[in-house]
């Protein structure tokens, strides 16, 4: 009979995993979060590449419960308060969406005054309802889809700043020069017929972009000008009474709205309404 005294020990260790089943899910949870993360994030960036400014404020505002439902006419007459955006000439002036009350047919200039607190609530109403006109506070904006992504509008201690700017996909004005394109004859139309439902004087200013450094002698200054006055001879074509006009100045690269100095958005015209005491 063999003798085994001498024989190997052989142990074996038997891994023991937490969690048990299919080794754990915590796991899928945490991935399940990341995907959704990633997904959110990547509508996030569609959304802001495919409206416009002026979209992104009204997304903004809906998702503010401090904002009220409307700020002139919800297009309603009961809770909402104003008149239906369904009412006669609705198709009129633009060919599409409604007009507010007080501005259909011809209606008599107004002389929008200071405001208090510097806020909406203290704006005379032809301010305030040529503000809603352009960005559809209203519910239907003058300005088409093509259009609206070269203005913003904004309220400052000197009045209602109408800004008109480049962008990648369509110029204001040739490259460096102050000839305008097809867009900028569209716009001063609508500028034109904007500025006379008041009687506010306007003014007219220009910026630019910062030029190349390797440029040997800068024509921000000039260029900026010409623009601006490019911009007052086409309001005064489109129907701009010439006395209407308190300035008209170039601030060449100066002020600029964007960080990048070459950014496009820097190009720009801004159209001020002025308050009647400036």
């Amino acid at each position: 009979m063999a003798d085994n005294s001498n024989a190997p020990v052989i142990i074996k260790r038997k891994k023991v995993i937490a969690g048990g089943g299919h080794h754990g899910g915590a796991w899928k949870i945490a991935y399940a979060d990341f995907v959704t993360a990633m997904m959110a994030f990547f509508l996030l960036m569609w959304l802001i590449n495919a409206t416009t400014e002026q979209q992104r404020l009204g997304i903004a505002e809906f998702f503010n419960p401090t904002v009220p439902l409307n700020k002139i006419s919800g297009g309603g007459s009961a809770m909402f308060g104003g008149d239906s955006v369904l009412e006669e000439q609705i198709l009129a002036y633009s060919g599409a969406g409604g007009l507010p009350t007080s501005l259909k047919g011809q209606p008599e200039p107004v002389e929008f005054q200071q405001p208090g607190q510097g806020t909406d609530d203290g704006l005379e109403e032809g301010l305030a309802e040529i503000k809603d006109l352009l960005i559809g506070g209203g519910g239907e904006s003058l300005l088409s889809d093509n259009l609206m992504k070269h203005v913003v509008t904004r309220v400052t201690d000197e009045g209602l700043v109408i800004e008109i700017f480049d962008s990648e996909t369509a110029r204001l004005f040739v490259e460096g020069a102050a000839d305008p394109m097809p867009i900028l004859l569209d716009l001063a139309e609508l500028m034109s017929e904007v500025s006379n439902l008041v009687s506010n004087r306007v003014a007219v200013e220009g910026h630019v972009r910062s030029e190349l450094i390797t440029v040997r002698e800068t024509q921000a200054w000039p260029l900026s000008a010409n623009r601006a006055d490019t911009m007052r001879q086409l309001l005064e074509i489109y129907g701009l009474e010439t006395d209407r006009i308190a300035r008209v100045t170039g601030h060449a690269d100066r002020e600029m709205v964007s960080n990048i100095p070459r950014d496009l958005r820097n190009n720009r015209l801004e159209i001020i309404l002025l308050r009647s005491d400036r």
